[in-house]
């Protein structure tokens, strides 16, 4: 944040403080007053109105009309096909709404540091995805009320945070469901890592379906990787080459299926015919993939969609209906799955 936009808040934030002292409230309930927001009683309301104008305070969305609305979209990174497709979720829908919308990534900047930047480009909210809050985060969205909304947060945010994710669990087992179906029972696995909520619920939702199909779970061959294509293909090579190899491989993103194909390529090992991998996301990358994948689809434009949506009504005082959405996955099939050698 530069010194001048410092100063600007810290002039504001005094301003708002000594009206909140003369009208006998809390700093909070000026800025809902200030804000718009509803849950403030008429009385309480005129009487800061009344202060603000006295003290002759302009709402920043008044000083200027003319100035663009905007949103901040920040992710931890901008390289796998996941965020570049949430991404354009989020821009496509800010912009039918009128709102422009600038995306950043924490590789550099913290996420306290993207709030202050929030706060000094008078930003509307602030989407945050794939990302960890820090406690001090999470109180000082809290606190100040500001309008976040969570993508697949990283780690279990407080419930005053509203977040939206996909319907991991189901996805996932609904995806080893189907390679059960196909006849296989050596079903090995490429998860997420454990501190991830998302990859978490992925890993039970696939231990669920083996549970219920009556098969024993094996941790040898499953393994956590970060959604990332090289420990991917390590690890998928260790797992296809240990004495009992698996049939199949379900994959928790399609840049760890697509680390899975290079290691059966690499190994000599035909897919579908000798191996069978499933994916989770379907981003285009899994119809481009050789052989194309079976996948879980994730609803990337209604991601973008929904927290937009949301962060909007937060923006304009309006509580969302729900604080944890979830969306339905689907299950895409296609050449990258098949009975395993030998079935009936």
């Amino acid at each position: 944040m530069t010194g001048r936009a410092r100063a600007s808040l810290d002039a504001q934030y005094g301003l708002l403080t000594s009206i909140a002292k003369e009208a006998g409230v809390s700093i909070a309930t000026v800025s809902k007053v200030v804000h718009r927001r509803r849950d403030v009683s008429a009385a309480t309301r005129a009487r800061v109105e009344e202060l603000l104008t006295l003290h002759g305070y302009v709402r920043a969305w008044e000083a200027d009309a003319q100035r663009p609305r905007q949103i901040l979209a920040v992710f931890r990174d901008l390289s796998s096909p996941y965020t570049l497709e949430v991404a354009r979720g989020i821009v496509d829908s800010a912009a039918e709404r009128g709102v422009a919308t600038t995306v950043g990534t924490t590789s550099r900047r913290s996420i306290a540091q993207w709030l202050d930047e929030c706060a000094a480009l008078e930003a509307l909210g602030l989407v945050i995805v794939i990302s960890t809050l820090t406690e001090q985060d999470q109180r000082r969205v809290v606190d100040q009320r500001l309008p976040v909304v969570l993508i697949d947060p990283l780690n279990a945010p407080t419930w005053d945070i509203p977040s939206i994710g996909a319907t991991n669990w189901h996805g996932a087992t609904t995806a080893v469901q189907h390679l059960i179906g196909l006849g296989h029972r050596r079903i090995g696995m490429l998860a997420g890592r454990s501190s991830s909520m998302a990859g978490a619920a992925r890993l039970h939702g696939y231990r669920a379906a083996l549970e219920e199909a009556g098969i024993a779970y094996d941790p040898g061959i499953v393994r956590s990787t970060d959604f990332d294509y090289g420990e991917a293909l390590v690890v998928a090579r260790r797992i296809l080459g240990c004495d009992d190899p698996p049939t199949a491989l379900f994959a928790a993103s399609d840049t760890q299926a697509l680390g899975a194909l290079e290691a059966a390529r690499q190994l000599g090992i035909a897919v579908p015919q000798g191996l069978s991998v499933m994916s989770f996301d379907d981003t285009p990358v899994a119809a481009m993939a050789s052989p194309p994948l079976s996948a879980v689809r994730q609803p990337f434009q209604e991601l973008g969609q929904e927290a937009t949506r949301v962060l909007l009504r937060l923006a304009d005082g309006k509580p969302p209906a729900t604080m944890r959405m979830e969306l339905t996955t689907e299950l895409v099939l296609r050449q990258s799955t098949a009975p395993p050698s030998g079935a009936a």
